[in-house]
Order: C-alpha cells, then sequence, then structure tokens
C-alpha cells in the first residue's frame, strides 16, 4: 500500500506583508494604465483639454463677478473648479468601473483570486494608482489655469482645506461607487458603453460644462441626488471668490450638504459593492 499524497499548500507565513504586495501591485496598475492610450487620454487628459477647450471659445469673456481684489472672474476660472470635480470622477468612478468589468471578463480577476495573494493587495494597488492619476491630472490643470489662462489660485489655508477633503471624499466615493458599478456590465467589452454615458449625462446636469442657474430646477434637483453635483460646488467655494455665491441657486457654498452626500454615497457604494462584487463573470461556473 502506497501513502497518499498530501495536498500542495503554501506557506503564507513566507509571502510579504500586505503593504508591500500594495506597492507591487499599485506599480502594475500604473503600467497598465499608462499603456491604454485611450485611458490616458480620456480619464487623464480630458479635463485638461476640456478647460482648454472652454477656455479657448468664451476667452477672457467674465462671468459678471469680480473677486476680492477687483478682478474680473473669467470662464477659465469658473470652468476650473468642475474639471477637477470631473476629473475625480473620471479617475475614480469611471477609471474602476470599466477596468473591473474588463478584468473580471478576460480572467484577470479569476487568476488573481487564485493566487494566495490577499485581495486587498488588488484594491489598494487600484487605490493607489487612483490617487497617483488624480494628483498627476489636478497638478496639470492647475499648471494650466494659472500658466497659461492667469487664473489666480487661493491664498486662504482654509480654501486649501475644503480643497482636500472634498477632493479625498469625493475621490473614496467614486472608488467604492465605482467598484460596485462594475458589475452592471454584462462584459468587458460592453463596460464602456455603459458607464460612460452615466458620466456624461452628471457631467451635463451637476453645472460642469453650463451655470448651475442656467438649468431648470427639475434639473438641478436631479442633479443633487448625485456626487457630481456637490464635488463641483465644493471645488468651486475653493476656487470661486464669495462674489460667485450669487450664482449658486441656493445662495451658499452648502459645505455641510456637500459632505454628507459624500459620506451616503460611499457608505451606500461600499455596501452594493460588498454584496456585488465577483471575481468571476456570470457565466462561469
Amino acid at each position: 500500500m502506497t501513502a497518499t499524497a498530501a495536498p500542495a499548500t503554501v506557506d503564507t507565513a513566507r509571502l510579504p506583508g500586505l503593504l508591500t504586495l500594495a506597492r507591487v501591485r499599485a506599480g502594475v496598475e500604473l503600467r497598465t494604465f499608462l499603456r491604454e492610450r485611450d485611458a490616458v487620454v480620456f480619464i487623464l487628459a480630458y479635463p485638461v483639454i476640456m478647460l482648454v477647450i472652454f477656455a479657448t471659445v468664451f476667452g477672457s469673456d467674465p462671468v459678471g463677478i469680480t473677486d476680492e481684489a477687483g478682478r474680473a472672474v473669467g470662464f477659465a476660472q469658473y470652468f476650473l473648479p468642475g474639471m477637477v470635480a470631473t476629473g475625480v470622477m473620471l479617475s475614480s468612478f469611471q477609471s474602476l468601473a470599466i477596468a473591473i468589468a474588463v478584468e473580471r471578463d478576460d480572467g484577470t480577476l479569476k487568476r488573481l483570486r487564485a493566487t494566495p495573494a490577499p485581495a486587498a493587495a488588488y484594491f489598494l494597488g487600484k487605490i493607489a494608482q487612483i490617487l497617483t492619476v488624480t494628483v498627476v491630472q489636478v497638478a496639470a490643470l492647475l499648471a494650466v489655469a494659472t500658466l497659461v489662462y492667469d487664473v489666480p489660485l487661493p491664498d486662504d489655508p482654509g480654501r486649501w482645506w475644503t480643497f482636500a477633503w472634498v477632493l479625498l471624499l469625493g475621490a473614496a466615493t467614486g472608488t467604492v461607487c465605482g467598484v460596485a458599478f462594475s458589475s452592471l456590465p454584462r462584459s468587458g467589452r460592453s463596460a464602456t458603453a455603459v458607464v460612460t454615458p452615466v458620466v456624461l449625462v452628471l457631467q451635463f446636469i451637476s453645472g460642469v460644462f453650463f451655470m448651475l442657474d442656467q438649468l431648470p430646477a427639475w434639473l438641478r434637483q436631479v442633479a443633487e441626488v448625485f456626487p457630481l453635483k456637490w464635488m463641483a460646488q465644493g471645488m468651486r467655494s475653493v476656487f470661486l471668490p464669495d462674489a460667485a455665491l450669487a450664482l449658486e441657486p441656493d445662495g451658499s457654498w452648502q459645505h455641510g450638504a456637500t459632505a454628507v452626500v459624500l459620506v451616503v454615497w460611499l457608505v451606500v457604494g461600499l455596501a452594493v459593492g460588498l454584496r456585488t462584487f465577483r471575481w468571476r463573470r456570470r457565466d462561469d461556473c
């Protein structure tokens, strides 16, 4: 009688730590992102391109308000906050929703799940990639706005604090919602067609391409349900003078409401993502 061979096991004690694995995974995610030219153009460069288009079309035309120094606020300065907000949504929500759907469809997630690496390393790698792209994107937007269109940056530390928490909370919300939404497309091939129209519609109704006071009241009420409107409004409170409150339908920056809406979407996205996230395709048993 021969002894039955014991199944091979993985010595998890020899695996690198979670942070090391996450750092390696982050490098993989960044390289993969940069190799996708369409992702670089439509996610990383898109807000910068749109800012240049708007600033070129409208030129230095004022929007009807002046800052504390008496300088007229032009369209480049007015649209900068919306471009920052939409950049955060593109880098987090759209990027993740499409990328995860594609990786699920081509079997990448299934293979990753079969390795001894913890699932947390995969998600931490995605988060690191999102934060890196977001920082580069925002830096490019601010550089173009200030150097090319002479948009003044705030000198009040309180405004930069608002910028930081709106940016981080918006990115976190977009990330968890992107993970949750990635389960909706039926295949990786259809992911772009499912995700992109959602982001485009939100941009049009959330004060990114138009001033909110120019939109119908019912459309503004629809926009208030979703995070992008509040991210754009929070960013306007950073880069626009208080005189711009005259252009806000509610006459207030509503920082409290911004935080509440983003946190609610963060919690909802996390709950839905935990229930619906799949490592395999629907037809893969």
